[in-house]
């Protein structure tokens, strides 16, 4: 009845986030690494940088029986630097004393001003999916959510690049583990969970579990609306209602690849759409570029050119199969990430080998997708947990 009414409540979530954008104002209690911070955090990704209390609110001022702490910790690049970004651990305060399960969960879009990123709403109810989070912890699993490279940490937020975001999700799920106040011991069982660009970034960290991170005890990766293949996706949201996507993740794609010159690409209002994405949240970013073709923006189309095909190729996901179980699931009519590309990446995977278990959305759309999927794929990680046998249907 609980976990219900909690997915009833968060389209309030999810339309109040819209509603009320992040400030700077609200900025949770661990300070910002110092300059020279990823020098100073020299060892392994996912070792903590600072941690300090926070707090766990799905909205303004409800309760929950958690505690939480808003940790930066060590990550690593999509070229292979090493980084520092910040998250938000929340564990369940419900008595239990033996080992729980964590979720290293990836948010979807929330835009790219520092003010957006999750930890900086969680604690005051503004985050857009904490009820959807909060279904998680009514489960007595505790949740690790991280913010991303360059969201909430300085430089510019690394949009779409998918490695970096798979890094950050992987490292997030060490760095819980790595919490001593957490109380989650190094062999934990973990499960993976994203939505839109939190399943890119689930997808990635999927993918790239069984290299980079071999040691987590990964059950199984959730993962939804999943942007696959970027170039695709671009040419799809073209001109229409999702186009302001297309020039976050090309802003998002230039921070981690400068190489890539996106200013010498926009005309004057290109440039000033950007520069405002740069500084605001998804709401904002949505609206103000909505309905814009890329020509209307740029003096020629960088997504024509080998460096940007070559980049966004890298972010391209289904070249490796998960080393654990995957739950995928899309909407028929995703009006923002095609339903053929969820397709895809589900063939993709089937012909590498993946334990793999394809459900469509037949009612809803993009949105409502993250929304009306919540419990099954809860209910499937909590399988997974229990060791139950999978279901694929390559």
């Amino acid at each position: 009845m609980r976990l219900r009414s909690t997915a009833l409540a968060a389209v309030t979530a999810l339309a109040l986030s819209a509603a009320i954008p992040a400030t700077a104002t609200a900025a949770a209690a661990a300070p910002a690494p110092a300059a020279g911070a990823d020098a100073a955090a020299a060892g392994r990704p996912g070792d903590l940088v600072a941690s300090a209390p926070s707090a766990f609110h799905p909205l303004p001022g409800q309760p929950t029986r958690t505690k939480a702490w808003k940790i930066h910790y060590r990550s690593t690049t999509a070229d292979g630097a090493p980084n520092t970004v910040s998250g938000t651990v929340i564990v369940p305060q419900d008595g239990r004393t033996g080992p729980r399960p964590l979720i290293t969960y990836a948010v979807g879009t929330v835009g790219m001003g520092d003010s957006c990123a999750p930890s900086n709403n969680i604690p005051h109810g503004t985050a857009m999916e904490a009820n959807l989070i909060q279904q998680l912890t009514l489960r007595g699993w505790a949740v690790v959510v991280t913010d991303y490279e360059g969201l909430g940490t300085p430089g510019v937020h690394t949009y779409t690049v998918g490695p970096s975001a798979g890094h950050a999700v992987l490292d997030a799920a060490r760095a819980a583990t790595r919490l001593p106040e957490a109380g989650l011991p190094a062999d934990t069982p973990i499960g993976i969970m994203g939505y839109s660009q939190g399943g890119q970034a689930s997808s990635w960290a999927a993918e790239l579990h069984g290299s980079y991170a071999p040691e987590l005890k990964v059950k199984g990766t959730a993962t939804g609306g999943v942007p696959a293949d970027l170039l695709k996706v671009a040419d799809f949201n073209n001109g229409s209602f999702g186009s302001g996507l297309i020039f976050m993740a090309a802003a998002g794609q230039d921070a981690a690849f400068p190489e890539l010159k996106l200013d010498s690409y926009l005309n004057p209002l290109g440039k000033a759409l950007v520069a405002g994405m740069k500084e605001n949240c998804v709401a904002i970013d949505a609206i103000a570029g909505s309905f814009k073709r890329i020509s209307d923006l740029t003096t020629r189309n960088p997504l024509d050119q080998p460096d940007w095909q070559a980049r966004l190729g890298q972010s391209r996901l289904g070249r490796t199969a998960p080393a654990a179980p995957v739950y995928q699931y899309h909407a028929l009519a995703d009006e923002l990430i095609p339903y053929g590309v969820g397709r895809g990446l589900r063939s993709d995977w089937c012909a590498r080998g993946a334990n793999l278990e394809f459900d469509t959305i037949w009612v809803g759309e993009h949105v409502s997708g993250v929304i009306t999927q919540s419990l099954a794929a809860g209910n499937w990680l909590a399988d997974r947990f229990a060791g139950r046998a999978t279901h694929a249907n390559c």
